[in-house]
């Protein structure tokens, strides 16, 4: 059993060496496998960009978030009790419109983060790239979130404390927390969401970013350019 491990463990290294290889030493002009290296990092961009635009736009879209099961923002767990409690005495419907005041906050702070990464995705390198082609699932994703999650933050925080206030979220929740506090044997709860929901909403722009990176990585009738076809096909070998 151990001689077998160890043979499976110098097939895995063999392999991503061999791929590795492969990609190092691609030339800077077409030729090879008839890609330049602009071509790989032109590739990678397009991969991005259609994640940006196939999935990230629907996310600003009503009930981009609220009816999007992968990226729905839920309370965070110290409120869900507030959630199911106001469900067992009957206000079922005074939690669903706090649930969507959060989700609508999400929705309208999207809409700040394209030109952010348009942004990003023009700075890829071919170094990025290769590293990107070499890398995981969500290779490219996390590239992506590593040079855009900070000026995200700043971009959807102020937006979506206006959106509470703009779609009357404050008041629901203050009407919210105010009931639940007024229930015998709870503990009061005071929350400041504006920053829970701010990071929620971040995680769903690179959640629905990666759905389009697997399928462009997994299948083949996702690579729907040629360039992608070709760029992709270095990583099936």
């Amino acid at each position: 059993m151990k001689q077998i491990f160890i043979i499976l463990a110098i097939f895995l290294l063999s392999s991503c060496a061999e791929l590795q290889q492969v990609v190092n030493n691609l030339p800077q002009t077409t030729g090879g496998f008839g890609l330049s290296n602009i071509d790989i990092s032109n590739g990678l961009r397009e991969a991005l960009d259609n994640g940006i635009d196939k999935q990230v736009t629907k996310l600003t879209q009503k009930d981009g978030f609220y009816r999007n099961q992968l990226v729905k923002i839920l309370l965070p767990q110290e409120l869900r009790k507030v959630d199911k409690t106001l469900r067992d005495i009957g206000l079922s419907k005074l939690a669903d419109e706090g649930l969507k005041a959060i989700n609508r906050a999400a929705e309208d702070a999207v809409k700040e983060a394209t030109p952010i990464f348009v942004g990003a995705v023009k700075q890829i390198t071919f170094n990025d790239a290769k590293q990107i082609l070499l890398g995981n699932n969500r290779a490219a994703t996390q590239y992506l979130e590593s040079k855009t999650r900070s000026q995200l933050y700043q971009k959807f925080n102020p937006v979506i404390n206006k959106s509470f206030s703009k779609v009357g979220a404050d008041k629901i929740w203050s009407n919210i927390i105010t009931k639940y506090n007024s229930i015998p044997l709870t503990n009061n709860v005071n929350p400041d969401l504006t920053d829970y929901v701010t990071g929620e909403a971040l995680k769903g722009v690179y959640a629905m970013i990666a759905v389009e990176e697997k399928d462009i990585r997994t299948k083949l009738s996702s690579r729907t350019t040629d360039l992608l076809r070709r760029v992709f096909a270095l990583q099936d070998r």
